[in-house]
């Protein structure tokens, strides 16, 4: 038979269900949290970079990578085949102009300068006998025709007595004529005799030209041997850094072979190297901005260097300070060429977030919760970025990555 239950256990057992019912309700309570927290994402916002808007000015840039360079660099080539016999500097050392660098080997330069010498020496002793010879043929000749001149005189003071005595009949007309033949005859030899010292002297002459031009080819060749010879002396041709010298000692050397490069020590300019894309954006006097570990130099585009290599085409970038001595040659920088610039402008910090111009959807903070938000975008220096529209000054977006919540149109924040 059945026995009513004790005050207590009807209270256990109403306890156990409330007990029961509690549990299942908070249960519930924490899958529908999670399943909250599932569906609506928190995100830290300690983590992430977040801009707030204000207004400024606005420079266009086109980045670029640039190496430093110096301004003025000379090379240093082998005169000759030759080879090295002694190193006497090391590449990285600062040298002053004229310093010797590299002796090389001149042992044929200078074997060829004693055979440019010796045919020196015979071109003079064939000028010299040439000479003596000619004075000879002139003084000769001068005699013949100073006794020519004699003769001459003789012979027609013959012809006058020829003609008087004729005029009294005291000699006959064939002696007469036999002696104006004479004087005809003389004549003739004595200006034989005038056009051969002409004619001996022009000869003469020409040959002790000759043989004149011919030394001063010699002559030029020896020059020209001795400053070959003076060039094995490898010396600074400017002052500066020795950046690159060639120091192998008893190395075989081919005219022509680079031995050293010289560069200024402290006058640097920019080598930029930027995609062919931004070819039609670029011009000669462009300002630019040579940044490297927080060092912001200015300067502008000297010149655009007209080959494309690889899909890249190379600047040429005059500095304001080319002396900086932060500057190092081969020091690797990042350049920036402004292409155009605004002011007073919306601006916000530029991040992974924002990618170039156009209309992008970003997370503007409102509140707890950061909302999606289109905005549109203009122009960018690298640090900042022009908003043109969708936000007002003071507004704050997340420009950090977040795009693993780009299905999201809200997310909530968390400190």
């Amino acid at each position: 038979m059945d026995q009513a239950l004790s005050p207590e256990s009807v209270r256990a057992g109403t306890r156990n269900k409330l007990v029961i019912a509690s549990a299942l309700v908070l249960l519930f309570c924490a899958g529908v949290w999670g399943l909250n927290r599932w569906l609506r994402p928190s995100l830290a916002i300690s983590e992430h970079k977040v801009s707030v808007l204000r207004r400024g000015a606005i420079s266009n840039t086109i980045n670029a990578s640039g190496v430093v360079i110096p301004v003025h660099e000379e090379q240093v080539s082998a005169p000759t085949q030759t080879r090295i016999v002694r190193v006497l500097a090391k590449a990285g050392q600062e040298v002053k102009a004229g310093q010797l660098l590299l002796e090389l080997d001149d042992s044929a330069v200078r074997l060829v300068l004693d055979n440019l010498q010796e045919q020196l020496d015979q071109q003079e002793n064939l000028a010299t006998r040439l000479n003596l010879e000619l004075g000879q043929k002139l003084k000769t000749l001068a005699s013949e025709i100073e006794l020519f001149g004699l003769d001459l005189e003789s012979a027609k003071m013959l012809v006058e007595r020829h003609k008087k005595m004729r005029a009294i009949g005291a000699t006959s007309a064939s002696e007469l004529a036999a002696a104006e033949l004479t004087v005809r005859k003389l004549e003739v030899q004595l200006r034989q005799h005038h056009e051969a010292v002409v004619d001996t002297r022009r000869v003469s002459e020409t040959t002790i030209e000759g043989v004149r031009l011919q030394r001063a080819i010699l002559q030029k060749q020896r020059e020209q041997s001795q400053q070959l010879a003076a060039e094995t002396k490898v010396r600074a041709p400017i002052a500066g850094m020795l950046t690159w010298l060639m120091a192998d000692e008893g190395a075989s050397l081919a005219s022509g072979q680079m031995l050293a490069k010289v560069s200024e020590l402290r006058n640097f300019r920019v080598e930029a190297t930027v995609s062919d894309f931004y070819a039609r954006y670029l011009s000669a006097g462009q300002r630019v901005r040579v940044l490297y570990s927080g060092l912001d130099l200015p300067g502008q585009v000297h010149i655009i260097l007209p080959a494309i290599q690889n899909g890249s085409l190379k600047l040429l970038i005059d500095l304001a300070e080319p002396n900086h001595a932060m500057l190092r040659n081969q020091l690797r920088v990042d350049v920036n060429v402004i292409t155009e610039e605004k002011a007073n402008v919306l601006l916000a910090d530029m991040g992974p977030a924002i990618n170039g111009q156009g209309r992008q959807e970003v997370f503007v903070i409102a509140n707890a919760v950061a909302e999606k938000r289109t905005l549109d975008f203009g122009l960018s220096d690298g640090d900042a970025v022009e908003v043109r529209a969708g936000a007002v000054v003071g507004d704050r977006i997340i420009v950090s990555d977040v795009s693993r919540y780009k299905h999201l149109a809200q997310i909530r924040l968390r400190e």
